[in-house]
């Protein structure tokens, strides 16, 4: 009987020439989603509905392991008595959306996503972004299936994401996000989702509310220091507004006991808040700038001037006055702009386009965005701090041609030409459950030396970084999972170098590039060339008489090796070098020694030419494997 056919799956540089493919054909762009864990919603919800069941993700399933690995553990104290419900065991008459989704709709739970939170709630502000995020047409009462499903921005592409809608319960009330109303549940399913992508409901603990803006937006933030802000702060602030921005702001902590601790105007430090409205008024006879801002818990509100019950209400205009009060206890509260930079520290704005804040009319950016990865021993060099090793960093060229136009506001400056990086290191939260966390991470550029202007395919060496002073650098190297600084540079050519803080540190990377005006870019490295033996393919009566019987004893009386059969082979040969190696992408063999007639299995000649070719490159490999790590 014939062999079943087996499945061979694209792995390595294979995988990684069929995504590149995909991706220049559109797959990946909002309205062209990538399928995460290939799963079609359309498809499995087709077929609850034809089957007249309810949809359950075995790829994501309501089981303690997708609530956590420590604090939400199996067997912790805070996963105790949680039950997974669907919201039709939890209500009579669930909701997906109700009047629209508003920022009433998200309150926290027990679970420290607070940064989640604001940017879902700032996500509600524009209604075209937040069906991008959440789109029309799901319901619990037309075509209910129990399977839902969200769009998610990850590392450069749109992912469409698959739950189901078993939600995890303590005493009957959902343990995490929920609605305000209590018969709502969108944001809920959405925090799940986020959760599946992320590997657990425990890896959302703790961040950033920018991670939450550009998974949603695929936009880039820029970060602004409260303590240092820029003169025309406010302009920007209320032109980021007007644009459909997402905002959001902190005060950043002294030390762990810090953490949410309340101030005693009711501010709660180290904790995410949403910036959902900025207001110019007349009071008193002068301009003065108001700010309208969310604690995503849904209460504990800034108790100061400009509070909901404060008395400067009473001096401001009837009609306005009745347009902006906000006198419910709803976690929303207003401020004036003076109070707010006294009392945050940092400041968040998420350009969707992105566009030009600093510039008050609208601008395109041109934008590039290019894979990469650290990896020890190879491309993992470390900072400047490590001039040894610091040219093996990854390279990528920028060609600034255009300098900004000359109505610039700011006027009087040097022609230069704006462009903005932003290096984000890709699923650090998934890999938490196995004790990794984000690496300390930033760049720097450097002007090309002329002998190299014009030229590609250049990779610089040690002596030029010796030699050479960068122009221009991250302002920090900081363990978060995106860097962004925005430069203006003379036109000409330059190089950009992203790095780990130490060397020797793994990950995979994203660096975008946005500019204002029209900019070249390419991933810069030395011409990959090899000088291979020539290759002599030997006849039946040329092979060695040892060979013969060896292959004798591994083929079998079919005398010809399967692939499985071939698996089994290579994993012994290598388990034997490195005991806790195994062989995986193991379309290896049917790449590199075909049978003419195409029946996947190797004869003697084939397994000669295939044997010699494993040779050759563990020959390769052990002389560029310099440290002996295998890696």
């Amino acid at each position: 009987a014939e062999e079943p056919v087996v499945p061979v799956y694209c792995t390595g540089v294979s995988a990684q020439v069929q995504r590149q493919r995909a991706k220049a054909l559109g797959l990946g762009q909002h309205e062209n989603a990538v399928r995460y864990q290939g799963q079609d919603y359309a498809a499995l919800r087709d077929a609850c509905l034809r089957s007249g069941t309810l949809f359950r993700d075995d790829a994501f399933p309501p089981l303690p392991a997708s609530l956590g690995f420590r604090e939400l553990g199996p067997g912790s104290s805070k996963t105790r008595g949680v039950q997974w419900k669907r919201p039709t065991e939890l209500c009579s008459r669930p909701q997906f959306i109700v009047d629209g989704a508003t920022r009433t709709d998200i309150c926290q739970g027990a679970l420290g996503d607070c940064w989640l939170l604001a940017a879902i709630a700032s996500l509600t502000l524009n209604e075209t972004i937040l069906h991008r995020v959440v789109p029309h047409g799901q319901s619990f009462q037309h075509g209910y299936a129990g399977i839902f499903h969200f769009q998610i921005w990850q590392f450069g592409e749109w992912l469409d994401v698959v739950v189901d809608d078993y939600l995890p319960t303590k005493d009957g009330k959902l343990l995490f996000v929920h609605s305000a109303e209590g018969s709502e549940f969108w944001s809920a399913l959405l925090e799940k989702a986020y959760a599946k992508v992320n590997g657990c409901y425990e890896a959302l603990s703790g961040g950033s509310t920018s991670e939450g803006f550009e998974d949603f937006t695929g936009g880039v933030t820029e970060w602004y220091d409260l303590r240092k802000p820029p003169g025309d702060l406010y302009h920007i602030i209320l032109k980021a507004l007007e644009r459909g921005s997402l905002l959001g702001c902190s005060i950043d902590i002294t030390s762990a006991f810090d953490m949410e601790a309340v101030t005693f105007k009711k501010l709660v430090k180290g904790h995410a808040y949403s910036v959902t409205g900025a207001k110019q008024i007349n009071y008193r006879g002068q301009s003065l700038g108001l700010i309208r801002m969310r604690n995503p818990w849904g209460e504990v509100e800034w108790t100061g001037p400009w509070s909901d019950n404060s008395s400067e209400w009473n001096a401001v205009e009837p009609a306005l006055r009745q347009q902006l009060m906000v006198k419910m206890e709803d976690g929303e509260f207003w401020m004036s702009f003076r109070d707010f930079l006294r009392e945050f520290t940092r400041l968040e704005i998420c350009n969707l386009t992105p566009d030009a804040l600093q510039s008050r009319k609208f601008r395109k950016w041109n934008t590039r965005l290019y894979d990469g990865t650290w990896r020890r021993g190879s491309t993992a060099g470390g900072c400047r701090n490590y001039p040894a090793t610091f040219w093996i960093n990854p390279q990528f060229k920028i060609q600034l041609e255009e300098v900004d136009d000359d109505r610039d506001e700011l006027g009087g400056r040097e022609p230069g030409c704006s462009f903005l990086l932003a290096l984000m290191q890709k699923h650090r939260r998934r890999e938490r459950r196995y004790g990794k966390d984000m690496e300390t991470i930033g760049f720097a550029v450097y002007e090309v030396p002329p002998e190299y202007v014009g030229k590609s395919g250049v990779h610089l060496k040690r002596d030029f970084f010796l030699a050479n002073a960068s122009r221009a650098r991250s302002e920090q190297f900081i363990n978060l999972r995106e860097v962004s600084t925005r430069f203006r540079l003379p036109p000409g050519e330059y190089i950009v170098v992203p790095s780990t803080f130490e060397p020797n540190k793994e990950g995979d990377f994203v660096l975008r590039v946005f500019s204002e005006k029209k900019a070249g870019t390419e991933e810069m490295d030395d011409k990959i060339q090899a000088t291979l033996p020539d290759e002599k393919v030997l006849s039946e009566g040329e092979i060695d008489e040892n060979f013969k019987q060896l292959f004798k004893q591994l083929a079998g009386p079919d005398m010809e090796i399967s692939v499985t059969e071939l698996q089994t082979i290579l994993n012994r040969i290598i388990g034997k070098r490195e005991p806790h190696r195994g062989v995986r992408g193991w379309d290896f063999g049917a790449r590199h020694a075909k049978k003419p007639h195409g029946n996947g299995k190797l004869g003697l000649v084939e397994f000669n030419v295939l044997w010699n070719r494993i040779r050759n490159y563990l020959a390769v490999f052990r002389k560029f494997d310099l440290d002996k790590s295998g890696s």
